[in-house]
């Protein structure tokens, strides 16, 4: 099978195969890993998620939630779901990387939580190339939640509740998505 541009399919088969948006590990150890320990990580960090704070809100953020996208990468490549889940990943790191200040969650379950997500991101990126562009709406959607949730409530614990309720959302997709990679 072909991918986009004409680039091999990725496939366990043989090394003849791996394709070349793929990078330091081979395709069959990247495509082993995320068979076999991403949805272990994931249970893991969709716990911490549950457990660090109280219910999560009923409230819904300003955002919508990028269910196109997610519908787009369903039908997508081997490669461009390993890149999305790599780079919903950074994104959702790098919003937990602001002002929290005001949070009231639970501190050893939110470093356990980011933790294994910067796990996850660092096993994600040895397997993608780092010339591989990703989905550009998947960044401003990213962009767009920090400035209308965390910015513009002021990194509020009630801002926080949101971006928590929503990365909920994303992690449980993107658990959906590697479990259908197979």
């Amino acid at each position: 099978r072909r991918g986009r541009h004409g680039i091999p399919s990725a496939t366990c088969a043989s090394p003849e195969n791996e394709s070349p948006r793929l990078r330091m590990q081979s395709v069959c150890h990247c495509c082993d890993w995320i068979r076999h320990h991403y949805g272990h990580l994931s249970a893991e960090y969709l716990s911490l998620l549950d457990q660090m704070g109280g219910d999560i809100t009923k409230q819904n953020a300003p955002v919508l939630f990028p269910t196109s996208l997610y519908r787009h990468i369903d039908d997508a490549e081997f490669e461009d779901k390993v890149i999305f889940l790599k780079e919903t990943i950074y994104q959702i790191t790098k919003l937990f990387d602001g002002n929290m200040k005001s949070v009231t969650w639970d501190k050893k379950n939110l470093d356990d939580f980011l933790n294994i997500l910067e796990r996850q991101l660092e096993n994600l990126n040895s397997c993608v190339s780092p010339a591989m562009k990703p989905e550009r709406r998947l960044k401003r959607y990213f962009k767009k939640l920090n400035s209308k949730v965390l910015r513009k409530m002021n990194y509020s614990a009630q801002a926080w509740e949101l971006i928590r309720k929503e990365m909920k959302r994303h992690l449980q997709r993107l658990d959906i998505l590697a479990a259908q990679m197979y």
